[in-house]
This record gives structure tokens, C-alpha cells and sequence, in this order.
């Protein structure tokens, strides 16, 4: 893959390599129970940047590696990503009707199957996870499996989540908005890249710069992501827009004004590209993204 081609072409080729993986690690559609798999595949399938395991495999040939190697670990974080979508969208947690464009999955297969094929994503995960790969060491991949598990679960995703909810509504200040930006988004953020620095068998140096813009850019994405609920369109994001607000949620911008928000997420976007300076060209498509994380539109 040649780094210095476009963004637009960078993502779309890596796109389709992921989504053709997925397609390989996933039970099949017309496979028992079908009506689960059938759901499953609809939330995964159903459109999504795949910026997760984007960053997974440009990190690991930042660090020169093979990112075949990290392909596997790339689908179970969209997995991942894809369950907490749909747990996320219930009417129990945020009750969102639109999702990437299209109905949300509980609206397409009703609450208790949704809640089942973001479950059977979750544990799908893991069996990728788990699956031998030779040409790694059995250390590595145990390490990968805990960083991702430790993303996802009480100390990352889910325990932000829940701090997300409790703070709905309530007076809230900027430091428990990081910790449920740095725990509920920026975790698998962080992990993806952090997982495609280890795949790529980076010395320490390097693993620890890439945990470094893994930081600032899992931060910044989740500003920007409260920035657009307020002046997104609607059609071009794919989803509701204003629930932040109507929902009482506890954003960047409610907590401090969006003229702040937008200097924060510039200045961890700046942090972000001094991570990269020591890696050279090998990096353009970590800058590029993370530029692409602070400018888009959806």
C-alpha cells in the first residue's frame, strides 16, 4: 500500500480489505440460528468508517510489520465496536432510531435479538482472538487479547459508559468528561493502536510513541464527535443529531463552550502528530487520519 496516495483512496482500499476479512470470521448469514447471524451481519455490514482497525493496521506498518498479522486482532476491535453500537442504541441506553444511515438494529430485529447479536459480536471477537497465528508469538497474542479486553470491559468501554449515564443530567465538570471520553471512546482507540504497534513487533520506543498518539487521538475523536452533534447534518452523519443535548449527556462542549472544544481537540491533535515526528513517512497515514478525525463531517 503506497502511504502517500490520498486519504479518501487509503481508507477505502483498507476498508475493503477489513470488511472481506469480516466477512471470513463471521458465521455465515444462512447458518442456525439464521435470524441472529442474519442481525449480526446487518450492524456490522451496515456502512461504518472502520476507523478502529484502520489505525490498528497503519500502526502496525508504522513500526514496519506485516499488517496481515494484524488483520484478525483489526476485525475483532470492529466487532467490538459494532456490539457497543448496538447495546448503545437500545431504548434502555440512548433509544436511537438511526444508526450509520439505516434503522437502528433493534428497530430492524427488536430489543432481545439485538441484545443477542451484540453479545454473540462480543464473544465472536474472542474467538477470532483466539484463533492460532503461527508466525506470531503465543505472548504477543496473549497480550493483544488482554489489552483489548481490558479496552472493552469495567476498566475501559463499558465502566465509561456507565459513568456516561450517570452523569446524564446532572452538573458535571471537564475532568469526569475526560474520563468517560478516555474510557468510553478513547479506550479502543488507544487499544487498536496499541495492538497494531505490538503486531508489528515495535521496540519499545516506538511502542510507547504510538501509545502516545493513541492518547491524544482517542480524545480528540471524542470531541469531535460531541462537536458534530451540534452543527453535523443530520443526513450526512447517519444518525440523530442534538440527543447529546436533549439527553443531558455530559460533553466537551456543554461542560466548556465549543470555542474551548475546538482548541482542546486541536491542541491533542497537535500532540498527536509530535508522537508521530520520529517515524518519518512510515506514519503519513497516522497523520492523515488523524486529521481526517478532527476535520470530518461524519
Amino acid at each position: 500500500m503506497d502511504l502517500h496516495t490520498d486519504l479518501h483512496t487509503y481508507m477505502h482500499q483498507q476498508r475493503q480489505r477489513v470488511d472481506s476479512a469480516l466477512s471470513e470470521y463471521l458465521p455465515a448469514k444462512g447458518e442456525k440460528p439464521q435470524r441472529l447471524h442474519e442481525a449480526m451481519h446487518y450492524s456490522v455490514f451496515a456502512g461504518g468508517k472502520r476507523l478502529r482497525p484502520l489505525l490498528m493496521l497503519a500502526a502496525c506498518t508504522c513500526v514496519g510489520g506485516d499488517d496481515n498479522n494484524a488483520m484478525p486482532a483489526a476485525c475483532a476491535m470492529e466487532m467490538i465496536h459494532t456490539y457497543s453500537l448496538i447495546h448503545d442504541d437500545l431504548p434502555a441506553m440512548d433509544d436511537d432510531d438511526f444508526r450509520r444511515g439505516v434503522a437502528t438494529n433493534h428497530k430492524v430485529f427488536g430489543e432481545a435479538l439485538a441484545i443477542l447479536a451484540g453479545d454473540a459480536l462480543l464473544t465472536q471477537a474472542f474467538i477470532t482472538l483466539a484463533q492460532p497465528q503461527p508466525q506470531l508469538e503465543c505472548a504477543t497474542q496473549q497480550r493483544v487479547c488482554a489489552i483489548i479486553a481490558a479496552a472493552a470491559g469495567a476498566a475501559g468501554m463499558v465502566g465509561g459508559q456507565v459513568v456516561d449515564m450517570q452523569a446524564e443530567g446532572t452538573s458535571v465538570d471537564l475532568a469526569t468528561v475526560e474520563y468517560i471520553h478516555n474510557h468510553k471512546t478513547g479506550a479502543l482507540i488507544r487499544a487498536s493502536i496499541e495492538c497494531g504497534a505490538l503486531l508489528g513487533a515495535a521496540d519499545a520506543a516506538s511502542y510507547n510513541r504510538l501509545c502516545q498518539f493513541g492518547r491524544a487521538a482517542g480524545l480528540a475523536f471524542q470531541i469531535a464527535d460531541d462537536i458534530l452533534d451540534i452543527v453535523g447534518d443530520q443526513q450526512q452523519l447517519g444518525k440523530d443529531i442534538g440527543s447529546d443535548a436533549e439527553r443531558g449527556k455530559a460533553t466537551w462542549p456543554a461542560v466548556a463552550g465549543i470555542k474551548a472544544a475546538r482548541r482542546q481537540m486541536e491542541q491533542l491533535h497537535q500532540q498527536a502528530l509530535a508522537a508521530l515526528e520520529p517515524f518519518g513517512d512510515s506514519a503519513t497515514a497516522l497523520r492523515q487520519m488523524s486529521a481526517y478525525i478532527i476535520t470530518r463531517s461524519s
